[in-house]
């Protein structure tokens, strides 16, 4: 028997909201891009990775802008359970033409995984009382 399927869902714990949120990944200064899109990483103490856009006037108006905000969002809510865990992104976009919404996906995942490994190893996980 196989398990459910993991919902593909996008809550507001799945979000990078307050100014201190972003300028903290800023901060961690761990990046990572492709053609399509840049990548900043860091870490954070939750259990699931957590999204949040920063799309510049210069990419176009605020009908392109919000444009690319639901192609990252739809990107991200359908690669989260690929990403890694315990970490948050901030998704700018390339300059150019519009990417497909295949192409953030692909980029997201590639790209979300190269800079989560420029943040390091992990701490380990702490062990159960009486387990080896």
């Amino acid at each position: 028997m196989t398990a459910p399927p993991k919902p593909l869902t996008f809550p507001q714990t799945h979000r990078l909201k307050t100014p201190a949120e972003f300028d903290r990944c800023y901060k961690r200064k761990r990046s990572a891009s492709d053609d399509v899109l840049i990548v900043y990483a860091c870490e954070n103490e939750l259990p699931h990775p957590r999204l949040g856009c920063s799309v510049s006037k210069k990419v176009g108006n605020a009908v392109v802008r919000g444009r690319y905000k639901r192609l990252f969002r739809e990107a991200f809510r359908r690669s989260q359970h690929d990403l890694p865990p315990g970490t948050d992104f901030i998704m700018i976009p390339r300059p150019g033409p519009e990417p497909t919404q295949a192409a953030v996906t692909a980029s997201l995942v590639r790209v979300a995984r190269q800079a989560a490994r420029k943040l390091g190893p992990r701490p380990a996980e702490p062990r159960p009382e009486g387990a080896p």
